[in-house]
């Protein structure tokens, strides 16, 4: 019992490197968290939303082996997210899991927890270590609506074109990743530990 207590202690103390994949995307849109092994699912949740990129305007819901954690606040049958903790979820064996944000749109995040370890001297975290392409606008429509979004933007004689240029901002790459003001907005939103 004692080497079970003390695995699950020095799983607390330690960093979890995470993958998020948004689903539906092609090619892929993901990034790369290194999260305190204490992070809450709420705190997740603030990290996720800035690292990918999103203004945190809509619900969300994990979905953890079958079971739905939310914010109890706005939702009704979910179970707290202010609890269960990414240590938690490892020493669970729930090393994946499924994120959803705006259930209109509905943008389904796979959550990967790739390792464990112990931190890495003067590494505060969380922090996003890699990342690949732009997250898509909010309220496009979810992968589908952003799939022809893309191909009515890359095709400046679509009737829709100048519309939709319009919507979304200038300067929108959707090939553009910024990892520094991704950190940034992580620093901004979530204490580091």
């Amino acid at each position: 019992m004692a080497e079970t207590n003390s695995a699950k202690k020095a799983t607390r103390k330690a960093v979890v490197t995470l993958k998020i994949t948004l689903r539906g995307s092609k090619p892929p849109i993901w990034r790369r968290l290194v999260m305190p092994g204490s992070t809450t699912l709420a705190t997740l949740h603030v990290t996720i939303q800035a690292a990918m990129g999103w203004h945190d305007s809509h619900l969300h819901v994990f979905d953890i082996g079958g079971r739905q954690y939310g914010d109890l606040d706005v939702m009704d049958e979910v179970i707290s997210e202010n609890r269960p903790t990414l240590s938690g979820l490892v020493n669970a064996s729930d090393r994946r899991f499924t994120y959803t944000y705006d259930f209109g749109d509905n943008w389904e995040h796979l959550v990967a927890i790739e390792k464990v370890e112990y931190p890495q001297e003067g590494l505060s975290t969380p922090i996003c270590i890699a990342g690949k392409r732009a997250c898509p606008p909010e309220d496009c429509g979810g992968p589908w609506g952003y799939g022809g979004l893309l191909e009515v933007l890359a095709d400046p004689n679509h009737p829709e074109h100048k519309e939709q240029s319009e919507w979304v901002a200038d300067n929108f790459d959707p090939e553009a990743f910024d990892i520094d003001q991704a950190n940034i907005t992580i620093k901004a939103r979530v204490s580091p530990s």
